[in-house]
């Protein structure tokens, strides 16, 4: 909690709290009623904090499409899901709507949901590929825009969005991996904003694959961009190297993700330590080797295997895999990305 937070919670009213308490009670109460009280009274204070009646539609319109978002993804939270990103403007006839059909058929049957933008090109194909049941759809409103493609059009897994962030936020939320197949502005956008939040800690690691056109050079041409100017200007670690990967091949994009999820399953912080949960625990021996070969981003506590803790109550599904904790320095997630490789290597 930062400074901004607790001064909200000292500050609130006693008055007002009984009265949104009663607001909530009034209503059934409900899942974290702590936080919706929280939401309540940072609403009220639109009141006279916000005086543009533009900006206080921003909030309302992003706290609805969130909420309906969220919602649509709850009863599928079990299920691992790709998140496949490319151009609208691919039609058909194109080597990368055909592969993009091909993955997400792949990636389906291996047992993942596919969640795209519910346009035309890589988005449809990746649709058609999925089939509808196993298919998300998250649109964007735009004026030459406005349908969906027609595999998903009518389905209730489609949400449809005013605004980037919201919808961006959606994709990242909810996915276990990403593909990108070539596109524009946005599909560059998208992938950079991936990459940046894995590099910052502002999502979790997943695997992120960059998917060329056999034979294709769209995102080698990319990569020898960021090696050259970005690496080489030291404006990127060789570590951040490790977020991505990309091949002409949907066989092995499905190896890739597939891979990462062997072993390692999800990690969280739980106060100092980062817990990593995992199908199989190391042998004492792997786990000393493991404190050797990463204590560059160890701070504090050494790599060790621990039971569930109680912070992680709410993630019950999870209370019987193996663990392993230890002080991470919040900081090189692209050694953290080869850390769960060698994990998956066990």
């Amino acid at each position: 909690m930062d400074k901004a937070e607790k001064s909200d919670k000292q500050q609130i009213d006693p008055e007002l709290k009984r009265r949104i308490d009663d607001l909530i009670a009034y209503k059934g109460g409900g899942f974290n009623e702590d936080l919706v009280e929280d939401i309540i009274h940072n609403g009220l204070k639109l009141l006279t904090d916000v005086k543009d009646r533009g900006d206080v539609r921003v909030i309302r319109t992003a706290l609805r499409e969130l909420r309906f978002a969220f919602r649509l993804f709850a009863p599928y939270e079990a299920h691992r899901k790709v998140t496949i990103f490319g151009s609208a403007r691919t039609l058909p006839s194109k080597q990368e709507y055909q592969q993009a059909v091909e993955f997400a058929k792949k990636i389906a049957e291996a047992g993942y949901m596919v969640i795209t933008g519910a346009g035309p090109g890589i988005m449809q194909a990746g649709h058609e590929g999925a089939g509808l049941e196993k298919s998300f759809g998250a649109n964007i409103r735009l004026p030459w825009e406005q349908e969906a493609n027609p595999v998903i059009h009518h389905d209730k897994k489609l949400v449809t969005f005013k605004y980037f962030f919201t919808r961006k936020l959606t994709f990242l939320r909810h996915s276990d991996a990403i593909v990108l197949f070539p596109g524009g502005f946005g599909t560059l956008d998208e992938g950079y904003e991936a990459l940046t939040l894995m590099q910052t800690g502002k999502s979790r690691i997943m695997p992120l694959v960059l998917m060329d056109r056999p034979g294709g050079t769209y995102w080698k041409t990319w990569d020898k961009n960021i090696r050259e100017h970005l690496l080489r200007s030291e404006l990127i670690s060789p570590d951040d190297l490790n977020l991505y990967q990309y091949t002409d091949s949907a066989d092995e994009a499905v190896k890739i993700i597939s891979r990462f999820y062997r072993n390692y399953h999800s990690a969280r912080f739980v106060k100092d330590q980062y817990v990593m949960r995992l199908k199989h625990a190391p042998s004492a021996s792997a786990i000393e080797g493991l404190n050797e070969d990463f204590a560059d981003i160890i701070v504090g506590d050494k790599i060790h295997t621990i039971e569930a803790t109680p912070e992680e109550r709410d993630d019950h599904d999870y209370v019987d895999l193996a663990r392993i904790a230890f002080g991470f320095d919040r900081r090189h997630y692209g050694r953290l990305r080869q850390l769960i490789e060698v994990l998956n290597s066990f």
